[in-house]
């Protein structure tokens, strides 16, 4: 049996993140059914102590893995959204399925999301005329639309506790009216209601927005775990080769499987396919604030600001969820974005304190519309969700249509437009940029002399030294420990950089990410830094 690919190692612990989510706190992720579920699990434990402990390091419920050997219709490799709603698509149309994670359900980028349902994706209407024709636009827009609508219905028949909420979407300006006016133009054009307006419920006032009704806002979790509960997943279970004929090999078992869904974020295969050429990452920031309001608030809606720079608000309960702070994943100099967030907050809720700050990562295609569809040419029996340019909900929601479809052999009007092997002349700007940002990271490694000194690293810290003639980098902590992480990412030999926002190591060719002790925290990397978890105390 030929081998697709095969894992050199593997990571079994992942990373540490610097911040944790409102959506993983006990207090707003628990409904009462989830918690009297935790009650009765614990009077009669069926989870291993090491499943448990694994689980508890991430705040959520333990789940088993697999053990032993399966044959199912489908496998779907990685439990965030895209791939539970696969999932349920299909086993909603009679298919077996199962889900494979090597965490947990919705550990990854789900769990950070800012979770606005909306098929407003910046100011994409325009473009997508311009670029795509207005039969693919309208592809793209009736997709997403669609997807807003099967969020409600999925909500409502499974009974899910989500905080589920129909709200205005609106994307604003403050540069000018103009390409606002055209914006909602094209919006008509291809059959949205949308409307022009300056009248926003923002502390600021804005040149013009766009605004479109009936989008929604929900707590992702909460109706992922209601999702999830009806399917056959297997959590903490490692890949470490695929073959081509559908056969899985994992460290507690083989899956044999007629097809395969890939939805792990970021492509793990490299080749064929070679998503590696055509996606990079992003990073943006968030916080929650609580206090904000004020007696005669009457906020209302979501907003985003059209410049990539600006921030995003949404709120949830009493809090308001202030994001922004957006850099290339791997930029070597990025800027401090929680000072950003915070300085902004003080100025427009100068009573609001934060309770929670998180970041998140995000798959960017050339052209910023997602690849949904066969993996390649050469594997027709495996299926790809990836680059969802910073709009996972809907298009989470409108991949699992399109390759449920596909997989049931029927014809998805709208899967034309996400076709993951299309032209993309509007993006090769782009195309061309991220190429030429992997081979200056690749030289970079190879050439680039370290220029610090270990003695110089302040607490807090960190710096590319050259130690025992080997380059290594180096993060120090406020107690004078000094971890050691060669600077080579083990995805394809790109250069790390350092990420002080949160003090990790990052990939700017392809977005993988590592916590100071080099440990994994998102691929398309499968295994943990080169000579990484090596602390080294160094006396002075």
């Amino acid at each position: 049996m030929d081998t697709l690919w095969k894992a050199k190692s593997v990571s079994h612990n992942s990373g540490k993140e610097k911040g944790e989510s409102i959506w993983i706190q006990k207090e707003y992720r628990n409904t009462k059914e989830s918690n009297d579920l935790q009650e009765k699990e614990e009077k009669e434990p069926k989870f291993s102590k090491e499943e448990e402990e694994s689980a508890a390091d991430r705040n959520i419920a333990p789940s088993s893995s697999l053990k032993g050997d399966i044959n199912t219709e489908v496998a779907v490799i990685g439990a965030g959204l895209a791939g539970i709603l696969t999932a349920y698509m299909l086993q909603e149309q009679g298919i077996s399925v199962v889900v494979i994670e090597k965490d947990q359900v919705g550990c990854g980028i789900t769990k950070n999301t800012t979770a606005k349902i909306t098929s407003q994706h910046g100011l994409i209407f325009q473009k997508l005329l311009r670029y795509k024709g207005e039969e693919r636009a309208r592809e793209y827009v009736r997709a997403n639309q669609i997807a807003i609508q099967k969020f409600e219905e999925i909500s409502s028949r499974l009974h899910i506790d989500c905080d589920y909420e129909i709200l205005p979407n609106y994307i604003y300006s403050l540069k000018g009216e103009e390409k606002i006016r055209r914006e909602v133009e094209a919006a008509k054009r291809i059959g949205l209601p949308a409307l022009y307006t300056k009248e926003t419920t923002l502390p600021f006032q804005v040149k013009a927005a766009i605004r479109l009704e009936n989008q929604a806002q929900f707590h992702p979790i909460r109706f992922l775990e209601g999702v999830a509960k009806e399917l056959t997943i297997y959590e903490n279970t490692n890949i470490i080769e695929l073959k081509k004929n559908g056969l899985i090999i994992t460290e507690q078992g083989n899956i044999k499987a007629k097809s395969i869904v890939i939805a792990t974020h970021y492509p793990f295969i490299n080749t064929p396919g070679y998503y590696f050429l055509r996606l990079h990452q992003e990073r943006s920031y968030v916080t929650a604030l609580q206090g904000w309001k004020k007696e005669d608030n009457t906020w209302k809606g979501m907003y985003l600001d059209e410049d990539k720079y600006g921030f995003s608000f949404r709120t949830y309960k009493d809090y308001l969820i202030l994001g922004g702070g957006y850099h290339r994943t791997g930029d070597s100099n990025p800027l401090d974005a929680y000072e950003k967030i915070e300085t902004a907050a003080r100025k427009w809720y100068p009573d609001a304190s934060i309770q929670y700050k998180w970041s998140n990562q995000d798959c960017i295609t050339p052209d910023g519309i997602p690849y949904i569809g066969r993996y390649s040419a050469k594997t027709p029996n495996i299926y790809i969700a990836t680059g969802f340019n910073k709009w996972g909900m809907t298009s989470s929601m409108a991949a699992a249509r399109i390759i449920s479809d596909m997989i049931l052999k029927k014809k998805n009007e709208d899967e034309k437009v996400f076709y993951p092997r299309r032209l993309m002349f509007s993006g090769s700007k782009v195309l061309l940029k991220d190429t030429g940002i992997i081979a200056k990271s690749q030289l970079s490694e190879r050439l680039r002399i370290p220029q610090d000194k270990l003695e110089d690293i302040q607490p807090n810290q960190a710096g590319i030294i050259n130690y025992n003639g080997k380059k290594y980098g180096v993060y120090r902590d406020k107690e004078n420990r000094y971890f050691f992480v060669t600077t080579k990412c083990p995805h394809l030999g790109c250069s790390l950089e350092w990420n002080q926002n949160e003090l990790t190591w990052d990939c700017p060719c392809h977005g993988s990410r590592f916590d100071y002790r080099g440990r994994l925290i998102n691929n398309p990397s499968m295994r943990d830094a080169f000579d990484s978890c090596q602390r080294k105390l160094i006396k002075k």
